[in-house]
């Protein structure tokens, strides 16, 4: 009723005061140029698939009993709302299946949405050296994957108890495979993002997108510390405080596009510290290139129970976007770079 609701206004008031620093200064808010938001976003191509919404969904697990509910939730809900996933890392499953079904998806994701494998840097290099580069095909083929993520993590190796050593520089071996097999490939980080001369090197790659899994979001080599003794991680701590955010590796790859006029690769997934939908609108309206944003952990906790609160979780996400894509603008006199 109308007298409840002023009634509600007049004691919710004082709560609902704001602050000038509390202020978004990354937008300017336009309330006079469009009615709300009725029809869904527009499709719009990206990796060779049509996406219904920018979102992309790194599940990181599996082969850890939940991981099945998990990636299914994901799958399932990537299906309905058109958005691209990449699986966790997929060498359990390389030489034995006993965790298949964790990472077997495809059925509940579709064959419209991107739907990407992924293997680590040290897997990948020590392949090669054994000339096994048909173990990763034979990998894709099976899953029914649209392509091939290689997450580069040296550090998270370094301080994983149990890690790999990489004995080549990344960028030797990434274009060693893609010389090797004939599959889309994308390369991301795991929690530290890339800096400017890797990005360069990356962008003049024939690889289909970059992930960035930037400073700010799940640290894997944090991860990897807390599970090793005390005084180590006491020790390397201060390593988990270095890298890139997703800002600042947008903009060097802003500003690496007035060196490179024509790279090879045009599309990027903007992850790492993606907290909400402006995060998102905000990176993706302000790349150069082609661009969804990334999100794992938040959509990881919503998928391990039921459906129903990932499916709402992402459908509010998603009228987010909406409505911020309908109201808000770069302040450009905000904007660096």
């Amino acid at each position: 009723m109308e007298k409840d609701r002023k009634l509600a206004h007049i004691q919710l008031a004082f709560d609902s005061q704001t602050v000038k620093s509390e202020q978004d200064k990354r937008f300017i808010y336009e309330p006079m140029l469009s009615g709300h938001p009725l029809e869904e976003l527009k499709p719009f191509p990206f990796l060779g698939k049509n996406m219904k919404a920018p979102i992309w969904v790194s599940s990181m697990t599996g082969g850890t009993g939940v991981a099945k509910t998990i990636n299914r939730n994901i799958a399932k809900a990537c299906r309905e709302f058109g958005l691209g996933m990449g699986l966790g890392s997929c060498r359990k499953i390389l030489f034995d299946k006993t965790h298949w079904e964790d990472f077997d998806v495809r059925d509940e994701i579709g064959d419209d949405q991107p739907f990407w494998a992924n293997l680590g840097i040290a897997q990948v290099e020590i392949l090669l050296k054994e000339k096994n580069e048909k173990a990763i095909t034979d990998l894709l083929g099976e899953l029914r994957t649209d392509g091939l993520i290689i997450h580069v993590n040296p550090l998270q190796e370094w301080f994983q108890p149990e890690g790999d050593k990489i004995e080549r520089p990344p960028i030797e071996t990434v274009k060693e495979i893609l010389d090797k097999i004939d599959v889309p490939i994308m390369v991301k980080e795991v929690g530290q993002g890339i800096g400017r001369e890797s990005l360069k090197e990356l962008l003049l790659l024939p690889i289909k997108a970059i992930e960035f899994a930037a400073y700010g979001g799940t640290n894997f080599s944090k991860l990897e510390m807390l599970r090793d003794d005390p005084q180590q991680y006491e020790l390397f701590n201060p390593f988990a405080f270095v890298g890139q955010t997703a800002e600042q590796m947008t903009r060097s790859i802003n500003q690496l596009l007035n060196e490179i006029k024509e790279p090879a690769c045009r599309q990027l997934i903007i992850s790492g510290g993606i907290k909400n939908y402006l995060d998102g609108y905000h990176l993706v309206s302000l790349s150069k290139l082609p661009a969804v944003y990334g999100m794992a952990s938040s959509v990881l906790k919503r998928a391990t129970g039921d459906y129903q609160e990932l499916k709402e979780y992402l459908s509010n996400q998603i009228k987010g976007y909406q409505l911020a894509q309908t109201y808000l603008r770069l302040n450009t006199e905000n904007e660096e770079g």
